[in-house]
């Protein structure tokens, strides 16, 4: 194992990286705090320092940062270009106001309060606090994605939080090169070499960024390129860019691949989709490399060393200096208080704070030979990147742990999400629809069929007209309280094809399509299973039967069971003809029937059914149940 270190490691992080990720899922945790968990405990075992030596042949310190930190700037890029993509001006509406002063005036005060906290709490000189300020002014668009998947709030409170976690990344990046060329390099640079070099940063950003995304949709637009390079042809302009950018201008390269993202996911001449499919599984192996191979990097010791402080310091941060800087930054905002306070209370860091954290310890640590002020000023340098990890993971926690309670509170989030949105409004879907509703739970109808969208809306439901793969139809969709997708067209391409699109939002176990009728094999299979949603009710109830009873008169009705009234007497008293299509459980959960999961009602539940009409027509008034519910809402 000695000999061959290097592969060993690579394999671990590959493999701890992706373990974590996993976990993270199954155990509904952030999945950074396991990440730089089992970083640290591979570094208590194997350093990359010490698998980079080996490597080298070498006991030569300095090589470990100049192998190491180009590779975690260039994914710094990816991880920024691939948020620039989900970037849309249309989910911002009247927010766009709210997010530039969160990341311009809230983001500077963040950094001056900061700095304040870090010079008498930790003790750092006002250089260092500076510069730390500017670090940690940052959110992780790596954790707070995630975290808004998670927990589901409005569409404009998730707007707000997805937009500034990704400009605000190169925004602390940019400042904190600035404290670093005045503080670290010349203590008397006027004010004015300090703006052009602001000026020159953005506007080199603002540039190359535009003319890449020029590029890149010209290449597309006349077919320049073969589909099956179009992934990797634009993350090697990306990071084109990006070096191209901080040769002219350090640190500003994360100006250009964000603004390239955001123009690429704005223009309207070619689809992108793609694309941001392979960025997403790129930017997941980055994230979970990155974080294991820079925990590793970190010392216990060195966390030791910042003592008790430490703590109060993050507390002071979560819960008093970015409430401030949000409430001060968006004073005379048209804005909800109860968003406002969330957003001011959620502001996790991520791989940005991480990654330029390290970057500057080590440029910091290797000015010894400045003049003394210099060396004074930075006397705790080697603190700057235990710090910066111990805010991480102080944050992470904090916001991941009670970010959802937090929303729920504030009730911007439902705490359990179990709504439906309906691909199509046809008349059992929307009779289906208003048993749902009838149990309190939240439905939403798309159809391009103006009638019946005027039928829904006038039975009471929420329906939109539109296609339901429209990228308009998408961006103004509130999903909080939806926790299923249920395509029920009467095609069955477009309800494959919106469920492969919506499998993105509500992952594989939360979309269902309507059963095909007709022959389902060999020559006659149109679509292949694995290319389709998981088949709702059962493999010969398809469209058509279901319309075809509603119209005959068949009614949908939600039947509560009891101890007295099981799932046995409910077939006694409808006979097998009785279709059962989903169960919502005493614990308030829907569970829909499909071939491979059959039902089982218990005592408690609500089994929906669709009831035939020579059933229900002839069947005794409904008893009152002991729960409270009529004993069927049709």
């Amino acid at each position: 194992m000695t000999e061959n270190l290097f592969p060993f490691f690579l394999i671990l992080v590959l493999g701890l990286g992706i373990g974590a990720q996993w976990l993270a899922w199954r155990l509904q945790v952030p999945s950074i705090l396991l990440l730089l968990g089992f970083g640290v405990c591979l570094g208590v075992w194997i350093s990359p320092d010490a698998v980079i030596s080996q490597l080298t042949a070498t006991d030569d310190d300095s090589l470990t940062p100049k192998l190491l930190f180009p590779i975690v700037s260039l994914s710094v890029a990816v991880i920024l270009f691939e948020g620039g993509l989900t970037l849309r001006w249309n989910s911002l509406g009247s927010a766009a106001g709210v997010v530039f002063r969160l990341i311009t005036l809230s983001s500077f005060v963040t950094w001056v309060l900061t700095a304040v906290a870090s010079h008498y709490m930790l003790g750092f000189s006002w250089p260092l606090a500076w510069l730390l300020g500017a670090i940690l002014m940052v959110t992780g668009p790596t954790v707070v994605g995630p975290l808004l998947r998670q927990i589901r709030p409005n569409r404009a409170t998730a707007s707000i939080l997805q937009w500034e976690g990704i400009l605000i990344d190169p925004v602390g990046a940019v400042a904190a090169v600035l404290v670093f060329e005045v503080v670290g390099h010349s203590e008397t640079m006027p004010p004015g070499e300090v703006a052009l070099m602001v000026v020159q940063t953005l506007a080199i950003g603002l540039t190359i960024g535009c003319i890449a995304a020029a590029f890149l949709v010209i290449s597309l637009k006349r077919y320049w390129v073969p589909d099956f390079l179009h992934g990797v042809f634009f993350l090697v302009v990306a990071l084109i860019a990006f070096w191209g950018s901080n040769w002219l201008r350090e640190e500003s390269g994360l100006i250009t691949v964000t603004i390239l993202g955001i123009c690429l996911a704005n223009q309207k001449l070619i689809s992108v989709e793609h694309v941001l499919e392979f960025k997403e599984h790129l930017r997941v192996l980055l994230i979970s490399c990155l974080f294991i191979i820079l925990g590793s990097r970190l010392q216990i010791s060195s966390l030791i060393e910042i003592g008790w402080a430490g703590i109060p310091f993050v507390l002071t941060l979560v819960f008093l200096i970015r409430p401030i800087s949000v409430f001060i930054g968006t004073i005379g905002c048209k804005w909800n208080f109860n968003e406002r306070l969330f957003v001011g209370l959620v502001a996790p860091r991520g791989i940005v704070a991480a990654s330029v954290a390290s970057v500057f310890g080590l440029k910091l640590a290797s000015i010894g030979h400045t003049p003394e002020s210099s060396v004074d000023a930075f006397a705790k340098a080697d603190l700057l990147v235990p710090v910066t990890f111990l805010t991480i993971l102080g944050t992470v926690l904090i916001c991941g742990l009670g970010a959802a309670p937090l929303a729920r509170r504030l009730e911007l989030s439902d705490a359990n999400p179990q709504g439906v949105l309906f691909g199509g409004a046809s008349k059992f879907v929307r009779q289906f629809a208003l048993v749902l509703q009838s149990l309190n739970l939240r439905v939403e109808l798309i159809d391009t069929n103006f009638g019946n969208v005027t039928a829904a809306r006038l039975d009471g439901l929420s329906a939109k007209c539109g296609n339901v793969l429209s990228e308009h139809i998408q961006e103004e969709l509130d999903l909080s309280g939806i926790g299923y997708f249920l395509a029920c067209t009467p095609s069955e391409e477009v309800n494959t094809l919106a469920s492969m699109e919506y499998m993105h939002l509500f992952s594989r176990a939360g979309v269902f399509q309507i059963a095909k009728g007709g022959k389902q094999h060999g020559r006659w299979e149109s679509i292949p299973e694995n290319r389709r949603g998981r088949t709702l009710f059962a493999a010969d109830i398809d469209f058509a039967r279901l319309e075809q009873q509603v119209a005959s008169g068949a009614a949908i009705k939600a039947t509560p069971l009891t101890d007295s009234f099981t799932i046995d007497n409910f077939r006694e008293m409808h006979g097998e003809n009785a279709i059962v299509l989903v169960l919502l459980t005493k614990e308030r959960k829907l569970r829909l029937r499909t071939p491979s999961a059959e039902l089982e009602p218990a005592p408690g539940d609500n089994v929906i059914a669709l009831i035939p009409v020579d059933e229900h027509e002839n069947q005794p008034p409904p008893k009152a149940s002991t729960d409270g519910f009529p004993e069927e809402i049709a």
